[in-house]
């Protein structure tokens, strides 16, 4: 997709990003309403609705900031999709049974189909990383989070009152430790399709 246009409602992803609290209000009062009304025509009520939207909005912002996401297609056919399978996903795990998505409303947009699978899976990997980060011991979690918000190990290894050695070799480890247990996972391969 990269030999395509980018949408002019890449402005909603930038602002997104930016925090800007007109666009982010735009988002609300554009695209939210037709979300609620989906949600609660299908099983759900405002507060599932609020959920599935605050959801997306974190899935897209953080897809943004590490994927660097360029819109090919109208944000609101990407929005609304996306808020429409983890509403799907959500109805599947309430009622735990299999819940399928109509394929012809996907194929209307193609571009937001695709944006919204790449997307799904982005947001699988970031829950897997996260449930496996969890796991991690203090002191590894600590130590890796010092070194995403610090870039520079010598001021990590100070915050945390160690040698800068030390701080080397033990987020070498963490970091070996926490790849270890992703790819152990049982859902890992499922990732990777």
């Amino acid at each position: 997709m990269s030999n395509k246009k980018v949408h002019e409602d890449q402005k909603y992803i930038d602002g997104l990003v930016n925090n800007n609290s007109f666009i982010i209000q735009t988002i609300y009062d554009k695209f939210v309403p037709k979300v609620i009304n989906y949600v609660k025509q299908n099983s759900g009520d405002e507060e599932y609705a609020q959920d599935v939207v605050q959801d997306t909005i974190i899935t897209i912002y953080n897809q943004a900031i590490q994927k660097n996401l360029q819109l090919t297609c109208p944000f609101d056919a990407y929005f609304f999709l996306l808020c429409k399978r983890k509403w799907l996903n959500t109805l599947k795990k309430i009622n735990n049974k299999e819940v399928t998505i109509n394929e012809e409303v996907l194929s209307k947009d193609d571009d937001a189909a695709q944006f919204v699978f790449e997307t799904s899976i982005f947001e699988n990997k970031q829950n897997l990383f996260n449930q496996m980060f969890d796991q991690l011991g203090k002191a590894c979690k600590d130590l890796l989070n010092a070194t995403f918000k610090i870039k520079s190990m010598e001021e990590v290894a100070a915050s945390l009152n160690v040698s800068y050695a030390y701080a080397r070799k033990k987020k070498s480890l963490c970091i070996g430790q926490l790849t270890k247990m992703v790819q152990e996972s049982p859902t890992f391969n499922q990732l990777n399709y």
